[in-house]
């Protein structure tokens, strides 16, 4: 266990590394930071917190950096998400209820996240596994053709042409639009298939042939197997920090295209009160362990950035947190 004053010279080799982007000596902490001590204890501080692990030289020079495990430790120690000004947070919410639908608050939250981090953004829709059903729109098409529109309580829409072995009529339509409604209205998507279960046997026997088929594709891609999706955003922001990744950024683009690995990092989280941070190889995708990944949960689904393990935790864990919770008060209120 480290005592306070070689956790706050900790502190402030993370603070000046982060913010200069060089090596920490001893005598310029003791200038820039009142330690109270004078530079040779921080020497001797400094040693113990390398020998410990936290921190490290990169080459023969006096300076340090930390390691992955000192900005663990950093990070969690951080007494708590520091507050956004009235300002900053009176912009958020501007910005994000300005938003005439869905897709618009995801866009804009995503803008919104990499330009106050100045980081990777990444945000997943709602889920439609925690949704609820809103309404069911069936329309036709053409004579054999359906198109299913699933809207959640969250504003999330969902579609699915159907072909059909037969005509439909306009009183087949009003039927399924009539019995779909009643089942659906309010259910949880996870409880829609014990919902629709007994359906068919319920239904009247000219009308089985058409909700089967409607039943079929809508319990098979909308509710069994729903399609989660993301947004991403300021991938270029990477190149700000092109000397953080000293051997390529490609094994990181790489990560970032592949939608199943963001979806990973976002789905372990739902919690909207705590802010989880991972940082360097405790990401378990290889391509991201040159990283810091920071996600928070905003109710039906999550949102979070990536960088390099060298950020503003501070800051970036507070801008995370902030939008996420506007996020979800946006969308409760849809």
């Amino acid at each position: 266990m480290l005592d306070d004053r070689k956790l706050e010279v900790l502190r402030a080799i993370v603070e000046d590394f982060v913010s200069t982007n060089e090596p920490v000596g001893s005598k310029a902490l003791a200038e820039r930071h009142s330690l109270g001590v004078s530079p040779a204890t921080v020497r001797n501080d400094m040693a113990t917190l390398e020998e410990e692990g936290f921190i490290t030289h990169p080459h023969t020079s006096a300076g340090r950096i930390p390691t992955d495990r000192g900005y663990r430790l950093f990070v969690d120690r951080l007494s708590a998400v520091k507050p956004l000004s009235s300002a900053e947070r009176r912009a958020i919410q501007s910005f994000l209820e300005g938003a005439v639908d869905l897709d618009d608050v995801v866009h804009r939250s995503v803008r919104l996240l990499s330009q106050l981090t100045q980081q990777v953004a990444v945000v997943q829709y709602p889920s439609l596994s925690r949704s609820e059903v809103r309404h069911l729109e069936i329309v036709q098409v053409a004579d054999n053709r359906l198109l299913l529109v699933l809207i959640t309580d969250n504003g999330r829409v969902e579609q699915r042409v159907l072909e059909l072995p037969a005509t439909v009529t306009i009183d087949d339509l009003a039927q399924l639009r009539q019995v779909f409604g009643t089942r659906l209205h309010g259910v949880r998507l996870v409880d829609a298939p014990k919902a629709l279960e007994d359906l068919p046997d319920a239904a009247p026997p000219a009308l089985r042939p058409v909700l089967t088929s409607v039943l079929s594709v809508l319990l098979g891609t909308l509710i069994e197997k729903p399609e989660e999706k993301i947004a991403i955003g300021g991938t270029a922001n990477l190149t700000r920090h092109a000397l953080d990744f000293p051997m390529t950024l490609r094994p990181v683009l790489e990560a970032l295209e592949e939608q199943v690995v963001l979806l990973k990092l976002l789905g372990e989280v739902n919690d909207p009160t705590t802010v989880h941070v991972k940082i360097g190889e405790e990401n378990s995708v290889e391509g991201l362990r040159s990283t810091s990944v920071v996600t928070v949960g905003y109710g039906p689904g999550s949102l979070g950035v990536v960088g390099p393990t060298r950020m503003d935790y501070a800051g970036t864990m507070s801008s995370v947190h902030a939008v996420a919770r506007y996020v979800g008060d946006l969308l409760a209120g849809a």
